[in-house]
């Protein structure tokens, strides 16, 4: 429903002019959209893409020729290796 198509009645003239209302009072329902209650295929994070950023690093060829053993994408692995690393010592420490 786009703001266009929404008809000013008179019921809706008339909650308009009631003073501010506390959060819990608002009626949220939507007769045309039906409560999600099953959140089984929810995908977590699928829309949230961090900032990537190339740089050069140097690391030891047998712990290079290990993630590449891994299959691809190696970078990805390792990416996500220093990330549990920082998660588990303090991000704090930016």
């Amino acid at each position: 429903m786009s703001a266009d198509s929404i008809t000013m009645t008179e019921e809706l003239a008339a909650e308009l002019a009631l003073p501010n209302r506390d959060d819990s009072e608002i009626d949220l329902t939507d007769p045309e959209l039906p409560e999600i209650t099953d959140w089984n295929t929810a995908a977590r994070g699928k829309f949230f893409r961090p900032i990537k950023k190339a740089i050069s690093l140097r690391v030891d060829a047998d712990v290079l020729a290990w993630f590449k053993a891994q299959g691809t994408p190696y970078q990805r692995r390792m990416n996500e290796v220093l990330r549990e690393y920082m998660l588990r010592h303090g991000e704090d420490r930016l």
